[in-house]
């Protein structure tokens, strides 16, 4: 018996690669499905079956693609409804893997469809459950992604108890728990970085399996959800049909330009210039009107929270040898319009001596200095949880997720200082700011981090977000 946990840290996803006696099971794919070929390839093994534990809402997956390459089954949960070939499970219906049983159990609250996998080895001994986003480590998939019709937020969280206590905690404390998000996924609020652990000990230590009853827990539950980023919902409706071919969007993507060919692209197609560089190195020097987000961070779910629309033509600026991988992880949140990118990147824009822009990025102590000086507009981009957790006395509670709601309020001929937790946020707002006219845009190095070793007068209590300043 082989299990295999795949996990993507940009996006914070598992999948999983079970193998025995020559046949082979992937549970939750990634996009790109050429990994989960190669593995079966090289084992001599078959892969018989996809399973899919729900319709991801926060990345596209290779389920389709990865059937037409291998000729497995796609497997979804009872109520699920496909507009591509797949195999709807009956609640308690059983797959073999060479010698190992997998058991569909329906956990419906996250969503409607959504099904745990139960794997028991060739002993016939309960081995572990892949939980996709019904029981994460720490936390359990947020219910409010589902709502349709008469049914609530609350009535999901209240399917999710009786899902978790019917069908899971009656399973024994060894089973391992693999499930398909770690920390920084948008599916839970508070997943441990942990990304496996037992069924006991999480009955011990996850706040949701204790609840003692329904309501504490739908309570808990639903308590201080923030709205799912705008991209949930699209790729959730993608993920029940079809997408291109991803070697279609390689090949579309893939178009090396020079300057001036990069330069009439973007002028005659209207196309985001994304730019995937290191903040720091972005900040001293980029394309005028071109948008920073790193591709050395939550890159693609940042991607997919800021850029509304799906079929935005994007042109790329990437550290030489990082187009392909830009690419893919764009692909992996549904964005499939990329039309090219700067040859020879940035550098070659300097060289041949196009405009470019700059922004002023401070330390902390150069920030402390501005804000004994006077009155400054610091805006405070961290996600509102962190913000009321502990922030500096004078910022304004911007946070990026919300940038496109804002802005509107931003005059563009004052100056704004930006800070986030640790820089890779602010550099994401600034560039928005300075693309949408506004000049004197200060980003502070090393964020929040950096700013508590300062002498900043700071709260760590909650309070209202303050009203934005504009002058």
């Amino acid at each position: 018996m082989k299990i295999e946990q795949i996990y993507t840290g940009c996006l914070a996803e598992a999948a999983y690669y079970i193998e025995s006696n020559g046949e082979a099971a992937i549970i939750d794919p990634l996009r790109e499905v050429a990994t989960y070929l190669k593995k079966a390839e090289k084992a001599g093994a078959t892969i018989k079956y996809i399973f899919e534990t729900h319709f991801h809402a926060d990345f596209v997956s290779g389920h389709v693609d990865l059937a037409e390459k291998s000729g497995a089954e796609i497997i979804y949960g009872p109520t699920a409804k496909t507009e591509f070939k797949s195999h709807i499970a009956k609640d308690g219906e059983q797959f073999k893997i060479g010698n190992l049983t997998i058991t569909a159990l329906h956990t419906p609250g996250h969503t409607l469809e959504s099904t745990t996998y139960l794997l028991t080895d060739e002993n016939g001994k309960d081995h572990c459950i892949f939980s996709g986003d019904t029981l994460f480590i720490g936390d359990v998939g947020r219910p409010d992604l589902a709502q349709k019709g008469h049914l609530t937020m609350d009535d999901l969280a209240g399917m999710l108890y009786d899902s978790l206590n019917e069908k899971i905690k009656p399973l024994a404390d060894d089973v391992i728990v693999y499930p398909a998000h770690g920390a920084g996924s948008a599916c839970g609020k508070s997943m441990s970085k942990e990304t496996f652990d037992t069924l006991g000990h999480q009955k011990q230590v996850n706040y949701a399996l204790k609840a003692e009853t329904k309501e504490q827990f739908i309570a808990e539950v639903t308590d201080g959800i923030m709205p799912p980023p705008q991209y949930f919902a699209k790729n959730a409706a993608i993920n029940k049909g079809g997408v291109e071919s991803i070697d279609d969007v390689y090949e579309k993507g893939l178009n090396a330009l020079t300057p001036q060919q990069f330069e009439d692209l973007a002028n005659q197609t209207g196309a985001i210039m994304l730019d995937t560089r290191d903040p720091q190195v972005f900040a001293k020097g980029f394309i005028p009107n071109s948008i920073n987000i790193g591709l050395n961070g939550q890159f693609a779910p940042w991607v997919g929270a800021l850029i509304t629309d799906l079929q935005q033509p994007i042109l790329l600026i990437t550290d030489q040898g990082k187009e392909e991988e830009t690419i893919t992880r764009l692909t992996r949140v549904g964005y499939d319009s990329t039309i090219g990118y700067l040859d020879g990147g940035f550098e070659n824009w300097t060289a041949t001596g196009k405009e470019i822009d700059t922004i002023e990025s401070i330390s902390a102590e150069a920030f402390e200095q501005a804000a004994s000086n006077g009155e400054i507009t610091a805006l405070d981009v961290r996600k509102p949880g962190e913000y009321e957790s502990e922030h500096l006395e004078f910022t304004l509670s911007r946070p990026l997720d919300f940038i496109n709601d804002w802005t509107t309020e931003i005059n563009t001929k004052s100056t704004y200082y930006i800070h986030c937790a640790g820089g890779y946020r602010s550099m994401i707002a600034a560039s928005i700011l300075k693309s949408r006219g506004v000049e004197n845009v200060i980003d502070v190095a090393g964020g929040y981090g950096a700013i508590k070793n300062t002498g900043l007068k700071r709260t760590d209590f909650a309070c209202p977000s303050k009203a934005m300043k504009v002058s």
